[in-house]
């Protein structure tokens, strides 16, 4: 896999945001968003993938193959 770009449509322009979520057990039932993950979205088509932990530049370079 040599291609750079999104892994759907190839455009090379990445969003990164930030989601929190629950967990399972005590935190899903007194609703504590405890586990933190990125979001790289594709700029075009809008495909998405979630990361957890590394920096952001990180996880856009992870998404684009670069």
């Amino acid at each position: 896999m040599d291609e750079a770009g999104c892994p759907k449509c190839g455009h090379e322009t990445a969003e990164v945001d930030e989601i929190a979520t629950t967990g399972a057990g005590l935190t899903k039932l007194f609703d504590v968003q405890n586990r933190r993950f990125k979001a790289v979205s594709c700029a075009n088509c809008g495909y998405t993938e979630f990361y957890r932990g590394p920096d952001g530049d990180v996880v856009v370079d992870l998404f684009l193959g670069g």
